[in-house]
């Protein structure tokens, strides 16, 4: 009954990178794989149940060279709309996205980003009030591409 949604955090004001979309995650705890981290984690950050949760599998690992990271993102259904909420002062608010809209090339822009002095035009995503852009834009792709995205428009 209801539309497909991808669910997104905005981090809190207090954390690093404050205010940015991203997914839920975080660091894997010595004797977790990637699924139970992610698993937990979307549990502490957004109370999402994970008895509900179906891992469908892994995406592509994500390198981000400003911290150092590797992402491992993992991708997981739940057939039934969770109740989520956002964790005192680790999540501002939760966006459940439309996949539809997440789809629809007319909702991808191009944003300039500045980085040691040079300048570089990044895909934005757009969808609910919020620009999804970044490592989190990277993940969203290539999920967004196995379901037939064509990606973002020339700029």
């Amino acid at each position: 009954e209801r539309e497909a949604r991808v669910v997104l955090t905005q981090r809190a004001e207090t954390l690093r990178h404050p205010g940015q979309i991203s997914l839920p995650g975080g660091v894997v705890e010595p004797g977790e794989t990637f699924e139970q981290a992610a698993l937990r984690e979307a549990h502490e950050e957004i109370a999402l149940a994970t008895d509900l949760v179906r891992v469908l599998g892994a995406l592509t690992p994500v390198d981000i060279h400003v911290s150092g990271f590797r992402l491992h993102p993992i991708v997981g259904v739940a057939d039934v709309p969770p109740t989520l909420r956002p964790a005192d002062g680790e999540v501002a608010r939760v966006i459940e996205a439309p996949l539809e809209v997440l789809l629809d090339p007319a909702h991808v822009t191009w944003r300039t980003l500045e980085r040691d002095g040079r300048s570089f035009a990044i895909p934005t995503l757009l969808a609910c009030e919020a620009e999804i852009w970044g490592a989190t834009a990277m993940v969203l792709a290539e999920f967004l591409t196995l379901l037939g995205w064509p990606g973002p428009p020339p700029r």
